[in-house]
């Protein structure tokens, strides 16, 4: 386990999860290069701005191109619709086509391969990091241009896959109906008959493998393994409280899942659906992570995707995240400088003092472990 303070999250977390990988090669479509000579960069190639000249240059060439596919980007998820329509707005010549929006990090990849040498191709994955690391030969490396405010620990060093935002493992739940869980035990409680969900499967979901790995510490366990947190679990289905729904923003407005596992970002934006919905970080050791952002190597739109990662890991951007209630991952850096938003930085839950995240061994390991438990334990 590693101890990290609220301002240094974004230092540690995934510490050991970005080993030098094997990089893929892929091919694409060319763009006019900087240079104006006549000759042409390979977008599908590009590896940082520099390859296109400026950021000008990256901006005309995908909007020659004109779209971008996403995937897996549900709008109330970490502040995504806001920063969906202001690139929309910013480029008026790219039409971005939001595709399966409720659908896993696993389920993103087998969208690529589905669609492998396709327009409807994704051009871009929004992924947890087990699913990050399981599929590194699906991803083009890219630096943006504010990569060295980018912890060392939360990227892949040639850019296959960068930590973008994060925060902690929570539990929201609906006030009305419930009083406050002060830990683990209380959910197996009666009261809690058929009312607790996780958002996902834990084999497939970076959310839902994050819940168990929070149950995993919560009971005295590590991440050496996560057997306990499997443990907890089919006991919480033993006795009647798992409710086996996927969470979505209509299911809390509804009080279908009264009782949710998720990221304290997202437990917290269910708010806006329920005014009596409140969010919980029990005390003791707390379990962190972030989501990352890759570009597909068989990108249809090798600049769009490009761009859409300059866009993402710009000052605004990072601030919209934090308007989400995310962290961003250059919180650090922007604060140094002076570019974040303070405001919204001091209005962020209190963090737990202690905090673990996985390693890549240990997220490998874990990844393995749920392969081959989950199912049977909570059937």
């Amino acid at each position: 386990m590693s101890r990290i303070t609220t301002r240094r999250l974004a230092a540690v977390v995934a510490v050991g999860a970005v080993a030098a990988l094997t990089l893929a090669g892929c091919a694409g479509a060319s763009t006019p290069s900087a240079e104006g000579d006549g000759s042409t960069v390979d977008a599908s190639t590009a590896t940082s701005l520099a390859d296109f000249g400026s950021l000008e240059d990256l901006e005309e060439a995908a909007k020659a191109e004109g779209q971008l596919n996403v995937i897996a980007l549900p709008r109330d998820w970490a502040n995504y619709g806001e920063i969906i329509d202001l690139f929309a707005e910013r480029y008026p010549e790219i039409t971005i086509n939001e595709q399966s929006p409720d659908i896993s990090s696993a389920e993103e990849i087998q969208a690529a391969e589905t669609n492998e040498g396709l327009d409807t191709a994704p051009d871009v994955f929004d992924l947890g990091l087990t699913v990050a690391l399981e599929n590194t030969d699906w991803f083009a490396p890219y630096q943006v241009a504010t990569w060295d405010d980018i912890p060392d620990a939360l990227k892949e060093p040639s850019g296959l896959f960068v930590g973008d935002y994060g925060g902690y493992m929570s539990v929201g739940y609906d006030s009305s109906e419930f009083e406050a869980p002060e830990s683990l035990d209380d959910l197996l409680g009666d009261e809690y008959r058929g009312a607790v969900a996780i958002n996902g499967d834990p084999t497939q979901a970076g959310a839902a493998f994050a819940a168990v790995g929070l149950a995993t510490v919560q009971s005295d366990g590590t991440l050496d393994d996560f057997q306990p947190g499997i443990d907890y679990f089919s006991e919480l289905n033993a006795v009647g409280n798992t409710l086996k729904v996927d969470v979505t923003s209509a299911t809390v407005a509804s009080g279908e899942t009264p009782v949710v596992f998720d990221w304290d970002y997202l437990n917290a934006a269910h708010q806006t659906d329920n005014p009596d919905w409140e969010v919980v970080v029990f005390p003791g050791v707390g379990y962190a992570g972030y989501y990352n952002q890759a570009i597909n190597r068989d990108a249809p739109h090798p600049a769009a995707a490009r761009l859409w990662q300059e866009f993402l890991y710009s000052d605004e951007v990072q601030n919209l995240w934090l308007k989400g209630g995310a962290r961003p991952v250059r919180m650090e850096a922007m604060i140094e400088a002076g570019t974040i938003d303070q405001e919204l930085a001091d209005a962020l839950p209190t963090a737990p003092e202690e905090t673990v995240v996985p390693t890549e061994e240990q997220s490998a390991n874990a990844g393995e472990l749920l392969g081959a438990e989950w199912a049977a334990a909570v059937q």
